[in-house]
């Protein structure tokens, strides 16, 4: 079993920034690649971006690349989401989550954090 506790987010201005932090703990969490899935109200809930536990690799979404930064500390079993340049369709519900690399659905993971309010103002 794997925990996931998010922190972060908030209200920021269009242009603005947040950082997210999502800290893992229990049995198997290197076994895991970790990110955020996002969701919008009346939306599904979207792939935003991966890091993989063991390979450093990382991938974003197309509508968050350039802007987005995915880091890890593997001291604390935890990843940061530096989020720049933030729009108004950024806004949403961010969910850590822990699944096997290659897991681009939300149905296929298997772990996720509490969730976050990620709130753009424009």
């Amino acid at each position: 079993q794997v925990q996931l506790t998010e922190s972060g987010g908030g209200l920021v201005e269009v242009g603005g920034s947040l950082r997210l932090s999502c800290a893992a703990s229990g049995r198997l969490v290197s076994s895991y690649a970790m990110g955020w899935f996002r969701q919008a109200p009346g939306k599904e809930r979207e792939f935003v971006v991966v890091h993989g536990w063991r390979t450093g690799r990382a991938a974003y979404a197309d509508s968050v690349k350039g802007r987005f930064t995915i880091s890890r500390d593997n001291a604390k079993n935890t990843v940061y989401l530096q989020m720049d340049s933030l729009k108004p369709e950024d806004t949403a519900v961010y969910y850590c989550y822990a699944a096997p690399w290659g897991t681009w659905n939300a149905r296929g993971v298997n772990f996720w954090g509490q969730g976050t309010q990620v709130t753009v103002s424009s």
